[in-house]
């Protein structure tokens, strides 16, 4: 994982609960051995093949021995090329580590962290652009934007003329704010090293490098998460040849402009698709021929839904027993269903994170709140059952499958929107094209496991009986049989799809709408069926993305977690339980928070600063 890591500068952190919750998750960031520096060589320079080979012949128990042991042994023997480079950043004499600064390690190497309060990807991608475009301006040199092949890094072009201006700015610039340099080759994504721009000796080692990445290393206070060399920005030097620029690689726009054209100015959202259209971000200078939207590109919003309920709540409590049958399933009542591990905190902080492109949030509710939610965030909404149930006599209802039917009711929500579990997160960066296409069409993730065969039945969970519902009425409709159920990844969702389902196919959704438990006659149509139906009527497409789901009952959980943190390589995972009692909960808790607080440790905006007991 190049950027975001874990690293150990010794910050300080607030009081009360939100002190202690840090403190765990600094403990498990510490001792983590999935996050040791061995481990991560392990994994780069051994292919996959080998890795499983190993895997199929030593025992699950004996590997995480063995990374115990060797994270251990990282800790306390640090690697004495990285000693001299630490020494030489504390010795250096512009005083590298005046201000908010503090040095850290990035995979076991020494590098000094900016530190800031709010950092997310997108803020440390412009920040990093910001500072290169400075520095060009105050060197007067003839830079523009280019629209690159990443979202998550900005490109700069300079002309090849210009290239002793470029470096000496550049070097006085990581002087000034202590950065790091490095080689880009061809259509490299991420350097693999990154070298200090404030050394003499590293501006000569790439004086003929044809692209250069600046990299700012960004961390916040408590030096959980750190944003690297992922979000640098490049600096392109474009050779000129008889009144032409020319790019000195692959480009997906224009690899060549008039060195005569004037420059323009275009919102700068237009470079990349972690900003919506209607993202304020500042006009950048550029070329005409990167001043226009490509066809790919979305211009239209996209909203998120989340349902929640805090199961905890005695008022919610007491109306679902006095709405309570007898469930045909035991998942159906599960206390692990509804338990509250905080998740919907961190979900959002996922989003404000890594979908900074979404315009609004709906939160749809029992007439609850969290109680650390401030409810008048801007871009928030909470939306009551009562708005969105056409019949009033299906509540109080306590099925997902009912709520999940009437979420195109939402007043104000934008026709393609994403529908989220508090148990989904985004685990990296995401952009609208992950989950739809520029013409409108959604994307959905079917996952390897079946749909059983036949009938619903009393043994069949609740996940597979909706399955088999939904599996007769596409039938009856398309005359063909769906097979596999789809993965707990944030659904893309579009509401003319869902109200042409509900007129459609009008008494089953009737039917499962006035279910106040999960019945053996539900539809699941916003995690499946909306999918299915799309996709027969063209208005859907399969997807992939880079996924993991946890099920926190199994006895792997704690490991499986400690790598997700390592790596951050899953562009969205789901923490799911559906079958723990509530002593499980209580001890899931304890290594499940310190995870969520140290994968998301900066606080979004929908969080009340003043909350009661943080």
């Amino acid at each position: 994982m190049p950027n975001e890591e874990q690293s150990q500068p010794g910050a300080a952190t607030p009081d009360g609960r939100a002190r202690r919750a840090a403190q765990d998750a600094q403990r498990l960031v510490r001792r983590n051995p999935e996050a040791s520096w061995p481990v991560h060589t392990y994994r780069r320079v051994l292919p996959v093949r080998v890795r499983r080979g190993v895997a199929r012949v030593v025992s699950r128990e004996v590997r995480a021995q063995v990374k115990e042991g060797l994270s251990a042994w990282s800790g306390s023997r640090p690697q004495l090329g990285n000693s001299v480079a630490e020494r030489a950043i504390r010795r250096h004499p512009q005083g590298l580590l005046e201000g908010a600064r503090t040095l850290g390690r990035v995979h076991g190497v020494p590098k000094v962290l900016l530190i800031g309060e709010s950092i997310s990807p997108l803020r440390a991608r412009n920040d990093n652009a910001a500072s290169v475009c400075e520095a060009l301006e105050r060197a007067e040199v003839d830079y523009f934007w280019v629209r690159g092949r990443r979202d998550d890094s900005a490109v700069i072009a300079v002309p090849e003329r210009d290239r002793g201006l470029v470096h000496e700015a550049l070097a006085a610039l990581c002087e000034r704010l202590p950065g790091y340099v490095s080689v880009m080759d061809g259509r490299a994504g991420t350097p693999r090293e990154s070298a200090p721009g404030f050394a003499a000796a590293t501006w000569r080692r790439l004086s003929e490098a044809k692209v250069i990445r600046l990299t700012w290393y960004r961390t916040d206070p408590s030096g959980r998460l750190v944003l690297g060399a992922k979000y640098g920005c490049d600096v392109e030097f474009w050779a000129e040849d008889e009144g032409r620029l020319h790019a000195p690689r692959p480009q997906p726009v224009a690899d060549t402009v008039d060195l005569a054209d004037p420059p323009v100015r275009t919102p700068g959202s237009l470079f990349t698709r972690l900003a919506s259209p209607a993202t304020a971000l500042p006009a950048v200078r550029t070329r005409r021929e990167f001043a226009a939207p490509r066809p790919d590109d979305i211009r239209f919003p996209v909203d998120v839904v989340y349902t929640w309920v805090d199961g905890q709540d005695p008022a919610w409590l007491r109306r679902r027993q006095e709405a309570q049958g007898q469930p045909y399933h035991e998942e159906a009542a599960n206390t692990a269903r509804f338990a509250s591990r905080d998740e919907l905190r961190y979900s959002l902080r996922s989003v404000h994170q890594y979908a900074p492109w979404v315009r609004n949030i709906y939160l749809v509710t029992d007439d609850q709140r969290p109680s650390w939610l401030d409810t008048e965030a801007e871009g928030l909404t909470l939306v009551s059952h009562r708005d969105i149930f056409r019949d009033p006599e299906a509540l109080p209802t306590f099925n997902s499958h009912a709520i999940e039917s009437q979420l195109h009711h939402i007043d104000g929500l934008s026709e393609h929107f994403l529908y989220f579990n508090d148990d989904m997160f985004l685990g990296r960066p995401v952009v609208p094209q992950d989950f739809f296409h520029a013409n409108g069409l959604t994307k959905f993730f079917p996952s390897p496991a079946l749909i059983p065969m036949g009938e619903p039945d009393g043994q069949d969970v609740p996940v597979s009986a909706a399955g088999k519902n939904n599996r007769t009425l596409l039938d009856s409709r398309f005359q063909t049989v769906i097979t596999h159920k789809m993965k707990h990844i944030p659904y893309p969702l579009r509401r003319s799809v869902l109200a042409e389902i509900e007129a459609t196919f009008a008494e089953r959704h009737r039917t499962t709408a006035g279910n106040r438990f999960r019945g053996l006659d539900d539809l699941s149509i916003a995690s499946s069926f909306h999918h299915y139906y799309a996709y027969q009527t063209s208005r859907a497409v399969p997807g992939r993305l880079t996924y993991s789901y946890v099920d926190l009952a199994h006895p792997d959980t704690e490991r499986r977690l400690g790598r997700l943190l390592a790596r951050r390589d899953r562009q969205t995972f789901c923490l799911n339980d559906t079958v723990s009692g509530e002593a499980d909960v209580e001890s899931q808790q304890r290594f499940l928070g310190p995870f969520l607080e140290a994968y998301f440790p900066v606080p979004g905006p929908y969080e009340l600063r003043d909350e009661p007991g943080r």
